[in-house]
């Protein structure tokens, strides 16, 4: 039901911000479900012992700017204190190739799991650049999670011949691409219609 809410032209800013969040929230409790995990024990008040488990490692997240920032709340709701870096990466509306602006991470980035944030996988160029970057930085694709709410098959398909082992985590696959490039049926510009509209 969100997805036809946010899809929705006549959706207004302050209902597909709230979907969006929502939808949000699930991604994020999803990427963390794929982290790595270890068997713990606790005392409880009762004075017996819980079995359970708990995070393997440290965690940060990293939004692609502008719309990537979107999800930074929800992953914050999830995991309290938690890092975030940054990437700027605009994709040319003529050419669709991403090009690298700015860049703003943790210094340990390449010791953490990096949760990627971005809210459209549309031809993957940004995605894909953004990568390189924490790999340049020293981040094993191993541990590194794409979250974003919708996927175009063209998209995915760039991303897993690129990167095999990282996983993408998405709330929806569209039908495709259009001839700008943009995922269709889409939403339109999530950036614009999450901050502006």
């Amino acid at each position: 039901m969100q997805f036809r809410i946010i899809r929705d032209i006549k959706t207004q800013r302050t209902d597909f911000v709230f979907y969006s969040n929502r939808i949000i929230r699930i991604l994020v409790e999803e990427g963390l479900n794929h982290l790595p995990v270890q068997a713990t024990s606790v005392s409880t008040p009762t004075d017996l012992t819980y079995k359970g488990l708990k995070f393997e490692g440290k965690i940060c997240g990293v939004s692609i700017m502008r719309a990537g920032e979107s999800m930074e709340q929800g992953l914050r709701d999830c995991c309290r204190s938690v890092r975030i870096g940054k990437i700027l990466i605009q994709r040319d509306e003529e050419t669709a190739e991403a090009k690298l602006f700015y860049e703003k991470l943790p210094e340990d980035i390449k010791d953490r799991y990096v949760l990627l944030l971005d809210p459209m996988l549309a031809t993957g160029g940004s995605a894909i650049m953004a990568v390189d970057v924490l790999v340049a930085k020293g981040v094993p694709v191993e541990h590194i999670l794409f979250l974003n709410l919708i996927s175009s098959p063209e998209g995915i398909d760039a991303f897993a011949k690129k990167f095999p082992k990282l996983k993408v985590i998405t709330g929806f696959i569209d039908e495709g691409l259009n001839e700008q490039k943009f995922v269709v049926p889409g939403l339109g510009d999530f950036g614009d219609r999450y901050y502006c509209i």
